[in-house]
């Protein structure tokens, strides 16, 4: 039989770190309280959780790739909210911060997880920032909780 190992929610010990785009802060900010609360009610000491903060969504992989470097943190969470305007460039922003994110994890070996709403409306954003569509934060947040979690497995061999 196939051996199933899935991870704990349980983030006691480990270390995160919150990056987080301050454009949009208005939506922003729930997504930290999001993150954080997860984060709490799965174990995490306040102590080990830190916020860091970059100018907007673009920035948010060169900031995630430098404190997962720093071997300060066992996970690194990133969080924005990009809503699609009259231009392109809402479409070079997502796309270079999604592609950004995904990559600082495979290079550094940290878990690195997306909390970026990229929706069309304000309306939507607000929905993934804590109302009808849940909160983007505590997904992201529970994502790092989970993957610090398999990681710790793997390490001890089982």
């Amino acid at each position: 039989m196939a051996q199933r190992i899935s991870g704990e929610m349980n983030s006691g010990g480990f270390k995160f770190v919150l990056i987080v785009s301050r454009f949009n802060d208005f939506i922003t900010s729930k997504l930290v309280d999001g993150a954080i609360d997860t984060l709490v009610r799965h174990g995490t000491a306040d102590d080990d959780i830190s916020v860091m903060y970059v100018p907007g969504a673009f920035e948010l992989p060169f900031m995630a790739k430098r404190a997962a470097a720093s071997g300060a943190f066992d996970a690194v969470v990133c969080l924005g909210c990009v809503i699609r305007g009259q231009t392109p460039h809402f479409d070079y922003v997502a796309g270079q911060a999604a592609r950004g994110i995904a990559q600082v994890g495979l290079d550094t070996g940290v878990p690195t997880t997306f909390g970026l709403i990229t929706s069309d409306t304000l309306e939507q954003a607000i929905e993934r920032a804590g109302s009808k569509a849940g909160n983007k934060g505590s997904d992201a947040a529970a994502s790092a909780i989970e993957l610090v979690s398999l990681l710790s497995i793997l390490s001890k061999g089982n």
